[in-house]
This record gives structure tokens, C-alpha cells and sequence, in this order.
């Protein structure tokens, strides 16, 4: 099985950046970077965050905010930041070079067995087994295993299979030992063992397979449950003065957590326009009122359906709302609490938004005035 894979791999294996430089620092980004992510989305980013972070050096004396900004678009922000966070400790605790020891690799942020794995036999061709997603349904159709991958039992007996499968070639041996294998079997599961309808006619091993011998491909990987997602709508509320608007930077332990956005607030702070009004109110000191909705944005994050409701607002003087002079008065009154500011739209295109954000500054750009009062 082995021979016959590896032999596929060499004639098919996609020409992917960090498998022509296969460094530690680039194999390491490039297994964060597709966390979650397919790899076409990947790669732009990936040349772009190497010419800009050549070095873990370099990534760890990165400005936070023009890291953010880079790594818009990917989501899951925490990545970036793990990133970033475990750059530093391998400039404090290994001088600046990428650790070469298994538990070393695993103590780094955002790393965990597959990963660590992933990195040191790609890297270095080491005897390191991994599972992920494409693998984990690969390794279960050749032994034919019918219970769900995600149980633990199940997760035991993948992760010894997928070391007894490992080549044991020294490490100047490629393209047949650890790192070959690995990679052959995830690019196997990305190009042709596919979740549905896979390609067994061009399957390279599917004499072996147990699942293609007994028909058990559709059945098998077992089900695995599927992510219930929940409905949500926020409010967010556009504040613009003069040629200015009011953004936040998100604190630590909320979504998005580093990023600039637009003030929003959802249930049960703010479950209709009277709650965003009041939180507003208590964020700022001063009154405030919702205006007309510019667009609705529909979209999903991790559990969550999202409908996010975007209304101009304003500053209040009295009942009434703030004409544009006493609007701005009103504004460079307020004691904005931390993190909060008001920037042009030019400004924050070199700020790290998220892509709804993104979206409401580029509805802005097109905005009348008007619209604000």
C-alpha cells in the first residue's frame, strides 16, 4: 500500500509552495494557515506572510495590528495570534530557531499532536504519525472502520494505524519515508478519497481499500455529528462625523478578539433597537438614536448563522438628534472608553477588520452624507 501510494503521490502531488522550501518556519505557518481553510484560499496569503515575516524572528517582533490586518480574510483570527505568540517564545526559549524536539513543538501556542506531528515529519522526516480530517476518513476506509472516526476509541486505534503505516527510511529518504507518506495520504484524501462520491476508479490503493472491496464507501467514515447551528442577529451602529467613524478594537475573550469593528452588540445586551440604544448610551454618556438600516449582512460564524443589522446612529443633544456642528461637539466631548476612536475610512483600510467590517466600510465609501443627519 505504501509503494503504490507513494508512487501516485510523486506523479500527482500538487506543487504547493512549502513543499518546495519544506523549512520548519514555512511548513509550520502554511499547517496553521489550512487549518479550517482550503488550500487554493491559502495560498496567496502564504507568499504574502513569507515576504513579510521571512523569519520566526521577524514574525515575532511583528506590530500586532499590521498581523491582523495580513492574516484578514483566513479567519479564525485566534490562529494569527498563536502565531504570533509562538514566534516570541521561540525568539526567548530557542534563540530564534524552530524547536527540533516533539514535546518542544507541542508546548508552542495553537499546537497540538497532529500539528506538531505534522510539522516535524514534513520538516525534518521524521516518524511522526498524523490525523486530521483528510486522513482520519482515509485511514477509516482502508481498515473498513464503521464506527464514527470522532469516537475515542475510534481516535485510538486511527492514530495507531496511522503509525504503523509509517515508513521507517532515514531522514535523507524523502520521498519514501515519513514526510512522503504523510503528505501522499492527506493530498489522497484531498484530491480523490473525498467525503462524497470519491474517485476509487482513480484510487491508487483501492484494491486494498476494505471500504471499496465491500462497497462501504458511502457508509464509511461512520456519521459524524454535524454542528447544530444557531441564529443570531446583532445591531451595529454606524457613527459618522465630519469624514470620521467610530470603531472599536476588540478586547481579549470576545470574537474577533484584536480586530477593529464597527460598535455591535447582539442578545441579550442588545435584542432590538431600544437595547442597542441603552448600551450605547452607557458605553459613551451620552444619548443616542438609531437611524434607517443601510443593509443587512447575513453570514457564518463558527456555530452561528448571522444577520447583522447595520443602522446609521447618532449623537443625541436633549431628545433631539445632534445637527453636524453640534454633532461634533458633542463627539470630541465624549470620554471614549478604551479602545475606542474615531478614525477616517482611509485609516481604516491599513487596520485588521473582519470581513463584515470590510463590507460596511466599503458601503460607507459609497454612502450619501445625508444619511448620517
Amino acid at each position: 500500500m505504501r509503494q503504490k501510494l507513494l508512487k501516485w503521490f510523486a506523479a500527482n502531488a500538487r506543487d504547493l509552495p512549502w513543499r518546495r522550501d519544506h523549512s520548519a518556519y514555512r511548513v509550520w505557518v502554511s499547517e496553521i494557515m489550512c487549518q479550517q481553510t482550503q488550500v487554493a484560499t491559502v495560498l496567496p496569503y502564504f507568499e504574502r506572510f513569507l515576504e513579510a515575516y521571512p523569519t520566526i524572528a521577524n514574525l515575532a517582533a511583528a506590530d500586532e495590528a499590521e498581523l491582523m490586518r495580513m492574516w484578514e480574510g483566513l479567519g479564525y483570527y485566534r490562529r494569527a495570534r498563536s502565531l504570533h505568540a509562538a514566534a516570541q517564545k521561540i525568539v526567548t526559549e530557542h534563540d530564534g530557531n524552530f524547536p527540533t524536539s516533539f514535546d518542544d513543538v507541542l508546548a508552542l501556542p495553537g499546537i497540538g499532536r497532529y500539528t506538531a506531528g505534522a510539522i516535524l515529519s514534513i520538516s525534518r522526516n521524521e516518524a511522526f504519525p498524523i490525523l486530521e480530517g483528510n486522513t482520519q476518513r482515509v485511514f477509516s476506509r482502508w481498515i473498513g472502520l464503521n464506527v464514527p472516526p470522532t469516537e475515542r476509541e475510534s481516535q485510538a486505534r486511527l492514530w495507531e494505524f496511522s503509525e504503523l503505516m509509517l515508513p521507517r527510511r532515514s531522514a535523507d529518504d524523502r520521498t519514501r519515508g515519513p514526510a512522503g507518506f504523510n503528505q501522499a495520504a492527506m493530498e489522497l484524501g484531498a484530491l480523490v478519497c473525498s467525503p462524497r462520491n470519491p474517485k476509487c476508479d482513480e484510487c491508487p490503493v483501492a484494491s486494498l481499500c476494505h471500504a471499496n472491496l465491500f462497497g462501504l464507501q458511502d457508509e464509511i467514515p461512520g456519521k459524524i455529528s454535524k454542528v447544530q447551528y444557531e441564529s443570531r442577529t446583532e445591531i451595529a451602529a454606524v457613527f459618522r462625523v465630519d469624514d470620521k467613524v467610530l470603531v472599536r478594537t476588540l478586547p481579549e475573550g470576545v470574537r474577533f478578539a484584536g480586530m477593529v469593528d464597527f460598535p455591535r452588540e447582539g442578545p441579550p445586551v442588545a435584542s432590538d433597537l431600544a437595547g442597542m440604544e441603552s448600551w450605547l448610551a452607557v458605553q459613551l454618556g451620552v444619548e443616542v438614536q438609531l437611524g434607517m438600516k443601510l443593509k443587512t449582512i447575513k453570514h457564518a460564524v463558527t456555530r452561528y448563522r448571522m444577520t447583522l443589522q447595520v443602522h446609521a446612529a447618532h449623537l443625541s443633544v436633549g431628545q433631539m438628534d445632534a445637527g453636524e456642528a453640534a454633532a461634533s461637539t458633542v463627539a470630541s466631548s465624549i470620554a471614549l472608553p478604551e479602545g475606542w476612536q474615531w478614525a477616517t475610512l482611509d485609516e481604516l483600510d491599513a487596520m485588521p477588520m473582519s470581513v463584515t467590517g470590510r463590507k460596511i466600510v466599503g458601503l460607507l465609501k459609497d454612502a450619501q452624507p445625508s444619511l448620517f443627519g
